[in-house]
Order: C-alpha cells, then sequence, then structure tokens
C-alpha cells in the first residue's frame, strides 16, 4: 500500500524540511534549489502543499509526470500548483539538487487584495500536475527578473506599500505565463495533431459502443481522464486549437452521429434520441436544431 502524502502546512514547514534558513518572511519565500538540502528519499513520494507554489527547474535527476507525452529538450520547466493539489516525484538516483527556483505563496499573504480571487482564473494552477510548461531562454529570463523584483521587496524593510508591490509584480508573472503557455499551445504541433487524431478515434469509438445507450454522452470529465489532463486544460487546449470547447466539440460529434442515422435509417426521431443516450427526445430535438437551425424531422426531409 503506497504511503500517504506529507502535508507541508506552512512555508517555514519547508524551509525546516530542505534544511533551509526560516524564511524572511512566513508568508513569501524564494529559494534556490541549489540551497537545499538533497533529499534522502528514494522512489516515489507525494507531496500536498497548503500554498500556491510557482517554480522553474533544470537538470532533474527525479521525474514528474506531465500529461500524455515525454518532452526531450532542455529548457527550464516551469510549473504551479495551487493549495491542496498532490505533486507526486519519482527519484530514480540521489546526487545534486536541480538547478532553478521555487516560490511559494501562502493564501494568507493574498487576503484582502484583488489577487485573493483573481489567482483562481489563471488555469494553470489547476492543470499544473498534468502540463508542464517549457520556457525559451529570453522568456526564462522575462520570468527570472520578475522573481528577483519580488524577492528584493520582501527581504528589504517591510513596509505599508509592500504588499501592493509584491501583489503587482505576482500579477505580471502570472499574465506573462498565461502567455508562455498559450505560445505552447500553438507551437507544439505535432503532439497536439496527434491529440486531435486520438480524440477523434475515442468518440467514434465511444459512439460506436453497445452500451452507449445506457452511459449517455461522454463527460468532458471522461475526455479528460482518458487523456491524463484536467478538464480545464482539455477546454484550454481544444480552444486553443479548435475554436471549441470541450463540451462543444462533444456536441459536434453527436450531431454528426445524429445526421447520420437521419439520412440512412428508418429509425424515429426518438428512436434515434434514445441510441445516442437522451432519455428524452425533446432534449435531442432542442440540441439539434440549436446546432443546424432545423430539427430532425426537417433535417430529414431534406433528403426525400
Amino acid at each position: 500500500m503506497p504511503d500517504s502524502p506529507i502535508r507541508i502546512k506552512t512555508i517555514s514547514q519547508f524551509h525546516t524540511l530542505r534544511g533551509l534558513p526560516k524564511p524572511k518572511h512566513p508568508l513569501i519565500s524564494v529559494i534556490n534549489f541549489e540551497d537545499m538540502a538533497p533529499s534522502t528519499e528514494s522512489g516515489k513520494q507525494s507531496l500536498i502543499f497548503d500554498f500556491y507554489m510557482i517554480s522553474v527547474k533544470r537538470d532533474m535527476n527525479h521525474k514528474y509526470r506531465y500529461g500524455q507525452q515525454d518532452y526531450d529538450f532542455d529548457e527550464g520547466v516551469m510549473f504551479c500548483m495551487a493549495p491542496h493539489q498532490i505533486l507526486s516525484i519519482i527519484r530514480e538516483e540521489h546526487g545534486k539538487n536541480p538547478s532553478g527556483w521555487m516560490m511559494m505563496i501562502h493564501p494568507d499573504f493574498l487576503w484582502n487584495t484583488t489577487m485573493a480571487t483573481a489567482i483562481r482564473k489563471y488555469e494553470f494552477f489547476d492543470y499544473s500536475v498534468n502540463e508542464a510548461l517549457f520556457l525559451s531562454e529570453d522568456e526564462e529570463t522575462k520570468v527570472q527578473q520578475i522573481v528577483e523584483n519580488i524577492k528584493q521587496e520582501y527581504q528589504t524593510n517591510i513596509d505599508k506599500f509592500s504588499q501592493n508591490i509584491i501583489i503587482s509584480q505576482l500579477e505580471t508573472l502570472l499574465n506573462y505565463s498565461e502567455r508562455f503557455y498559450q505560445r505552447q499551445f500553438i507551437t507544439r504541433h505535432k503532439a497536439h495533431h496527434q491529440f486531435l487524431e486520438k480524440l477523434e478515434i475515442l468518440l467514434n469509438d465511444y459512439f460506436e459502443r453497445d452500451d452507449f445507450k445506457t452511459k449517455g454522452l461522454p463527460s468532458v470529465q471522461f475526455l479528460s481522464d482518458e487523456f491524463n489532463m484536467s478538464p480545464q486544460y482539455m477546454r484550454s487546449l481544444l480552444k486553443t486549437l479548435t475554436g471549441q470547447t470541450t463540451q462543444q466539440h462533444i456536441h459536434e460529434k453527436l450531431i454528426e452521429k445524429a445526421k447520420e442515422k437521419l439520412s440512412t435509417t428508418e429509425l424515429s426521431v426518438s428512436e434515434i434520441a434514445y441510441e445516442l443516450g437522451f432519455e428524452h427526445s425533446q432534449s435531442f430535438s432542442k440540441l439539434f436544431k440549436a446546432k443546424t437551425d432545423v430539427s430532425p424531422l426537417e433535417f430529414r426531409k431534406s433528403f426525400n
């Protein structure tokens, strides 16, 4: 039976765990991986942080698992985690720490600021353990500059302006990260082409299964689980590649199947609705008309 995840509740606790000096600020900290004591743990370890974490790593001697594919280049790897997510680490060998940095922000630091709620709009916190962000040299330099500004601000004398200045810098960092994620969506053509092909096959197979009538339409969660992605990440990826959300993509495939049955069989609209997983034919007809501007019967008549 696997060990229970280790829960790290405070930034001070993390500093102690990794042999670091007491943090300069209890609610925000930037550390270099070279300064951490090498972990003596081997094999798989799972951690839960009660704070936000943003980091860039290079030269890793252990594995993080991201998404449905392997990556084969050496730029800095950036990933973000929200509080209470599980990060699984597989250490293959002992040795030096990776290079790079980690920034930790406790939710209490964001309290009573606009970022307390605004941070939730950045979807990469939801899929941080599924998809890494690979930075170019220029992108990494830009991120590093912002992080150094944050570090310098909380390490100097804290005054009434410090929190707002740090929050402003953090928002800038997250906005750049969002831009870089969108760039990655667009530039990874081969992987994304394969993703769309696999999604097409998966949906076709699903619609051909005999148990489709009892299971109903494939859910967004079902598809994201099949690809080891969060629903939020799959939605963003499909929106960038096709202009459609996951739900819209499912509905498009459904309408294709419905058109096929309406034009090539003598099944009634109710029978087709049932075969496509609808409990009520009215719901099917309403969706069909919303997507095609004609009713199922009107579409069938156009073939007579």
